[in-house]
């Protein structure tokens, strides 16, 4: 196997073990953490799209070399009422209502002539329901949101004026790489609930799946753990706001560091639940979004393009991820398609 180069990307943290935390200093280690992955002004004091910055037109261009076969993979979960949400943060289910239907145009009621007859349809639901993407103004820390910016200033009962997710509509287009730890860690390709995901299990899945899965700055990087393997097969249980894998509270410095523009998971948090402290609530978010300026995509279906990449060995891939452009938003459902 030829040696994998690190250009782009620095596959190291000062945290590397979740023991080495401080399980009863949430504040301290959340402070520290932020303090030190912080990006504010890294482009400028008027910057709106954070890690994006990372993603180029050069890098743009040449994921598009990454499609050979033309097999493509959607990674998006229904949107459906069959979903996994159960109410709670007041997050529901998708509601689909039909407005005009076939039986309507039988029954000659729908006002066409000639014989013309549709159907038309409304969807209503919370926007991170589902597949989706944690935008940054999703998230705050002390009241700060992205870019130092205070909260208050950012997202008010209109929406995000600042950083709304539309502001990365056109972007989100590159090069994807699959590290699929379920399959390296796990039991039958799936982690325990409650598994950290650590960067030494990142760097050791690189290592095992080979260079293909090398991670580069500006990329679109996908953690399989398999728990919506396992929520399929057994129920969705508390898939939507309990335990679940993810990642280690410790992988802050290795998501700075390695520069890529976005990550997501195929999990509610993306972030390992229980959290690594006493008391916490989501703090990888805390540090992620608002002080490094990352985006973090949910609730991704990624297990069919696992079982491709498993098969033929190649862990990168063509990836276009654009969110629906709601203006204000500070998430939004995303049909994630990854292209071999």
């Amino acid at each position: 196997m030829s040696h994998c180069s690190t250009k782009g990307g620095h596959m190291t943290s000062t945290h590397e073990n979740p023991q080495m935390l401080d399980r009863t200093d949430p504040e301290g280690e959340i402070a520290r953490s932020a303090t030190r992955n912080r990006n504010w002004g890294r482009w400028g004091q008027s910057d709106v799209r954070g890690t994006m910055n990372h993603l180029t037109d050069e890098l743009r261009a040449a994921a598009g070399s990454l499609i050979v076969r033309g097999v493509s993979f959607s990674l998006s979960q229904s949107f459906d009422m069959s979903g996994p949400q159960k109410g709670w943060r007041r997050r529901t289910n998708p509601v689909h209502t039909m407005l005009d239907t076939g039986t309507d145009a039988a029954a000659g009621i729908q006002g066409f002539p000639h014989g013309l007859g549709g159907a038309d349809d409304v969807v209503s639901m919370p926007l991170q329901c589902s597949t989706q993407w944690d935008g940054l103004g999703h998230i705050f820390d002390h009241g700060m949101a992205w870019n130092g910016r205070p909260a208050g200033s950012v997202v008010t009962s209109l929406g995000d004026g600042v950083t709304g997710i539309e502001t990365v509509a056109n972007g989100i287009v590159g090069r994807g790489v699959l590290l699929d730890v379920g399959r390296q860690f796990g039991d039958r390709g799936e982690l325990p609930d409650g598994f950290a995901i650590t960067t030494e299990h990142l760097t050791a899945t690189v290592a095992a799946q080979g260079c293909s899965s090398e991670v580069r700055r500006g990329d679109l990087v996908l953690v399989r753990t398999g728990q919506l393997s396992r929520a399929r097969r057994d129920g969705w249980g508390d898939y939507a706001g309990g335990a679940a894998p993810g990642l280690s509270f410790t992988t802050a410095d290795w998501l700075h560091d390695s520069e890529i523009a976005a990550i997501a998971t195929d999990t509610w948090g993306f972030e390992v639940r229980p959290n690594e402290f006493d008391v916490a609530f989501q703090p990888l978010h805390q540090v992620a979004i608002p002080n490094i300026g990352l985006f973090l995509g949910e609730m991704w279906d990624l297990d069919a393009l696992a079982e491709d990449c498993a098969e033929d060995g190649t862990y990168e891939f063509f990836l276009t991820a654009a969110p629906i452009p709601v203006t204000g938003a500070v998430g939004a459902p995303v049909n994630p398609i990854a292209v071999k």
